[in-house]
């Protein structure tokens, strides 16, 4: 069956995705330049005064693109312990903002790398986001209520239970088979191998009437699972995005777990993330944003003051990370990024403990 225009023009955007998500932050950077309210400020010296920090939200970007969790869980903690010793501490509204205007560059264009390079099991997010959604809000909610250093303490000690978990999961499951020639990217020939004309990107997937699912990515490695184990995912996002309310991160970190432990594969369980974690990401940020202006006594976050000096050079560095991430994932062995996954945990617990013991942020 041919596909339909919808299904054509998405083909078309994610054939030319490149051109797409680059032109958006370059975009960006050019609206911000001329447009954004500096205080007097505006001149090249202003403009270039933090050009340092693309190299640190490349990197950044990278890893936690690769890992699939979110960003924030690596630029909060940089903004507040890294960028007072190389400048000035910053205010906690301004990390809130700076963490919140990258992460949502970065996290669409790792979303999309993914989607285009065939590792993003659609099923699996949108029900995984359904499910997350009052959590995501109440969550945020009661963020304006409850003391910011027992938020960090208890996402400390989720995250160290994580690391555990991760490391005890059993990530050698529905590895792709080196040089499969049954099945090709796109269904192949012959006709029976794999092709859904409603997929979104070129790999192909099919369903049998049990559930088990045969995806194939843009290299044309297959990875065989199921969809069983949504209890225990449920029950993982469902915590994971209270603290993504709470606190920008832990959708991410603690929900990637259960797809491992379901036995999603997990280079599908790293794209699939994505999705999960930008929809929750935004969420999380538009009731933050616009609950101040509902909830009385509450903080409301305003782009008047942001430091734009600064996200022009953050943009265009998580847009570049969230890019390259797909191809230093499906580089990567199991592994390597289940030890990866294991210590970038523990460096991030103790950073939060760490935040907790300080009184915050």
């Amino acid at each position: 069956m041919s596909a339909t225009r919808p299904q054509r023009l998405q083909k078309s955007f994610l054939k030319y995705q490149h051109v797409f998500v680059f032109a958006a932050p370059a975009l960006f950077v050019l609206l911000v330049v001329f447009a954004a309210p500096t205080d007097g400020s505006g001149g090249l010296g202003y403009w270039l005064e933090y050009w340092w920090l693309f190299p640190f939200f490349l990197l950044g970007a990278i890893t936690v693109n690769t890992v699939g969790i979110s960003g924030s869980a690596l630029f909060v903690p940089f903004l507040i312990f890294v960028f007072p010793l190389l400048a000035f501490p910053l205010e906690p509204e301004t990390i809130v903002k700076v963490g919140l205007i990258s992460e949502s560059f970065g996290l669409s264009s790792s979303s999309i790398a993914f989607i285009q390079y065939g590792l993003v099991d659609r099923r699996l997010a949108l029900t995984i986001v359904a499910g997350s959604v009052p959590f995501v809000i109440g969550g945020a909610l009661l963020s304006f209520f409850i003391p910011e250093p027992l938020f960090h303490a208890a996402l400390g000690a989720a995250l160290l239970t994580a690391g555990y978990l991760m490391l005890k999961a059993d990530l050698g499951h529905g590895e792709p088979a080196d040089g499969s020639p049954d099945v090709s990217a796109d269904g192949g020939t012959p006709a029976d191998l794999p092709d859904d004309d409603g997929k979104l990107g070129p790999a192909g997937v099919e369903t049998s009437s049990e559930g088990e699912v045969t995806r194939v990515d843009r290299e044309g490695d297959t990875y065989r699972y199921s969809w069983s184990g949504y209890l225990e995912r449920f029950a993982n996002y469902s915590v994971g995005g209270t603290f993504q309310g709470l606190a920008g991160f832990g959708s991410g970190e603690l929900g990637i777990i259960s797809q491992l432990r379901t036995d999603v594969p997990p280079r599908v369980a790293i794209g699939t993330n994505h999705i999960i974690v930008a929809t929750t990401a935004i969420l999380a940020s538009l009731v933050h944003v616009f609950a101040g202006s509902v909830l009385p006594g509450v903080h409301s976050l305003t782009l008047a003051s942001t430091p734009w000096n600064m996200v022009v050079f953050t943009v265009p560095a998580t847009v570049t990370g969230g890019q390259i991430a797909p191809y230093v994932s499906n580089a990567l062995d199991t592994g390597t990024i289940q030890k990866g996954v294991a210590v970038l945990f523990a460096l991030i617990s103790t950073a939060l403990f760490l935040m907790a013991g300080g009184g915050g942020v």
